[in-house]
């Protein structure tokens, strides 16, 4: 069976010992980060559609990896998201904004 999808590092140990042999590239950085968009995608979708807290762990491995892989830490990233906590605000108030008008 063909998968072409980024998978995490022991997956090709759990297809051996369940009989499989998985034919495996390892990729360079742009393509890593090709493939690290698509996982996100694709991890983010899977949280939409079942709801569980178990794939909001598989999309912060993911976002752990794309910050990684561009060369920050998490705590950058973190420190990013507090200075948008502080500027814009965060989500504590559950806002949908349903349109805008021009003021009178």
């Amino acid at each position: 069976m063909k998968y072409n999808k980024l998978i995490r590092d022991k997956i090709p140990e759990i297809c051996s010992k369940n009989g499989k042999e998985a034919i495996t590239k390892e990729l360079n950085d742009e393509e890593f980060a090709d493939f690290l968009a698509y996982k996100l995608k694709e991890e983010s979708e899977e949280y939409i559609e079942s709801r569980e807290i178990e794939e909001i762990a598989d999309v912060l491995e993911v976002i752990h990896a794309i910050t990684k892989n561009s060369g920050k830490r998490c705590i950058d990233v973190e420190n990013i998201m507090i200075a948008k906590r502080e500027e814009r605000g965060g989500f504590d108030k559950k806002l949908l904004l349903i349109e805008t008008r021009s003021k009178k």
